[in-house]
């Protein structure tokens, strides 16, 4: 449904970037399998839940209009979740990390539009619309946790990702379209497993991304909250996973209290957790949140930020103490004496902004080979550039006309003629321009009067770096493609008919009524669809639990259970419910 796209307020305010990764939901692609999938999930979820989630969860549920009875459409869910102040988009499957949380800062909740098959019914490891919707939507209802999603999304789409990080999502992603996609050989689902196992074991020292993304599973994917002793679930791998959602309330898995150690704590994605942290209340989730912001180069800045975004290779920032900021692809750093940045340079298109507004005239493509900038105080000042007034700027002759030679701690050289300064808000320079403009590193030369005009980023430090642009509109960020997932089902003459069959069990239920036709469906079954206990057990629904058919429904479910017992607890719990 194109429509889901602009049907809530909220999603007008989405970067244009963003939109690439929308996949508008196919509704009339869901089959009746796929919802009776839905109905059974969210039945069984709501009669446990009830009982272990936490109560936002259950209110949630009525808040954002999600029906137990059928999958939910885009369409429906923003026109409800515009009411505090969400959004819904959907995609196709995973995306990238950063993206994710990027949404995320703008209260817009990303959606996996397909769902599970019926053979991973307990639970995938791929994003789908029973993990996404049915898990993450209903607990945003609280006012509380909502804002730490938001501020969640806004601190980590700009961790600083590794190399390895890449690789790691593209293998993720890999998997979990294989492990989805109808007649996939097990060969491949195990090499991929393997390839996903090898990269997790091989990561190296774990980048901003890595450690924050741990964060993100163990609260807003695994999280418990209240005490160890007595923990409910909030997490929306918990709250969407059947088998997980039992299986986390028993003795076998450790209760550890919520702290910034879990951001040490990974994570493998196709098992289930051998541990859980338990967080007192969500505003903690917030303070620990903070608590980890203040480790990143985000607030720290510095040579380890900077080294971190030449380690990256993807476009970043760094923002020096003037506020002026320079993003693009970092590739170098010189220091000084001190161990201090003494320069940095970037390769390639590169913009700088203000308070992530690009400054005018200097886009991409006033800077489209790179930039460099000495960065520090001058050899023998005390008074860094940045600090002087105009008439101590007069002195040193940094002034309109004026050609002078800089030496700036760490052996780097300027000399050029003074062409103008560019001030921020409260009057301190931030930029100056030069002509005939020669930059050297003892011998090295760094910029040279034929390459043209020479800008000087003013800053004595580098006060944050971050991954990503200043502002987003300096660079054409719609560059990801997403490699399609492939899933073609062949709509074989046996799938065609399970099909037939649920959608015709769906409608008795919904909306004639009439069992007349059971008898003749429970003889198609059990000679061709000997095994399809989740229709079985909506025809069960059916039927008073004297009658011959209701005894016949018995009969076939029992003898399922003994041909795979992996099913029996399937069954149970269905007809419990």
């Amino acid at each position: 449904m194109s429509t889901a796209i602009i049907s809530n307020p909220i999603l007008d305010k989405l970067p244009k970037h963003l939109f690439q990764y929308v996949h508008p939901q196919s509704y009339e692609q869901y089959s009746s399998i796929n919802q009776a999938v839905w109905r059974y999930v969210m039945r069984r979820n709501i009669d446990y839940l009830s009982k272990v989630a936490h109560g936002s969860y259950i209110e949630g549920l009525q808040k954002t209009g999600i029906s137990l009875d059928q999958i939910p459409s885009m369409y429906g869910m923003n026109r409800i979740l515009q009411d505090i102040g969400w959004a819904a988009v959907a995609v196709d499957g995973f995306i990238p990390p950063a993206a994710f949380m990027e949404f995320q800062a703008y209260n817009v909740l990303v959606i996996a539009s397909d769902i599970r098959q019926l053979e991973h019914i307990q639970y995938t490891p791929a994003p789908d619309i029973i993990h996404e919707s049915a898990g993450h939507a209903p607990i945003i209802a609280n006012p509380e946790y909502a804002e730490y999603l938001r501020r969640f999304g806004e601190i980590g789409c700009k961790a600083i990702s590794s190399e390895k990080d890449y690789e790691l999502y593209e293998a993720v992603r890999r998997l979990s379209i294989l492990k989805e996609t109808e007649g996939t050989a097990i060969e491949d689902i195990e090499q991929a497993e393997k390839q996903v196992l090898y990269l997790q074991d091989n990561m190296g020292e774990p980048s901003e991304m890595a450690q924050i993304r741990n964060l993100h599973w163990w609260t807003v994917e695994y999280g418990l909250i209240g005490t160890v002793d007595d923990p409910k679930i909030y997490g929306a791998g918990l709250l969407s996973s059947i088998g997980e959602s039992k299986w986390c309330m028993s003795e076998a898995v450790i209760k550890i209290p919520y702290d910034l150690s879990a951001v040490h704590q990974s994570f493998d994605i196709t098992k289930p957790q051998p541990q859980l942290y338990v967080t007192p209340d969500f505003a903690h989730l917030s303070l620990v949140l903070e608590e980890f912001a203040n480790t990143m180069a985000l607030r720290k800045g510095g040579l380890m930020g900077v080294q971190k975004l030449i380690n990256s290779k993807q476009l970043g920032t760094v923002e020096l103490s003037t506020g002026i900021q320079i993003s693009g692809v970092f590739t170098k750093l010189l220091t000084n004496e001190n161990d201090k940045i003494s320069f940095i340079q970037l390769t390639g298109p590169t913009a700088l902004a203000y308070r992530n507004k690009e400054l005018i005239g200097h886009g991409t493509s006033m800077h489209p080979e790179g930039f460099g900038s000495p960065i520090g105080k001058l050899k023998g000042i005390n008074l860094a550039i940045e600090d002087m007034y105009p008439r101590d700027l007069d002195a040193y002759d940094i002034y309109e006309g004026k050609s002078i030679t800089l030496e700036f701690e760490g052996d780097i050289h300027l000399q050029g003629e003074v062409v103008t300064g560019t001030r921020n808000l409260q009057g301190k320079i931030i930029l100056i321009t030069f002509k005939n403009c020669t930059v050297r590193h003892g011998e090295e030369i760094l910029f040279q009067p034929e390459w043209g005009i020479y800008h000087l980023a003013v800053g004595k430090k580098v006060v944050a770096a971050f991954a990503g642009p200043a502002d987003n509109t300096s660079f054409d960020l719609v560059q990801h493609e997403l490699p399609t997932s492939e899933k073609k089902i062949v709509k074989t003459p046996l799938l065609k008919l399970r099909e037939e069959l649920y959608m015709e069990v769906r409608m008795i239920r919904k909306e004639t009524n009439n069992t007349d036709r059971l008898p003749e469906l429970l003889k198609i079954i059990e000679h061709q669809l000997p095994m399809e206990w989740l229709l079985l057990l909506n025809i069960r629904e059916l039927l008073s639990n004297d009658s011959t058919l209701f005894l016949q429904v018995e009969k076939l479910l029992e003898r399922i259970k003994t041909k795979d017992v992996g099913l029996k607890d399937l069954i149970d719990a269905g007809r419990e419910l």
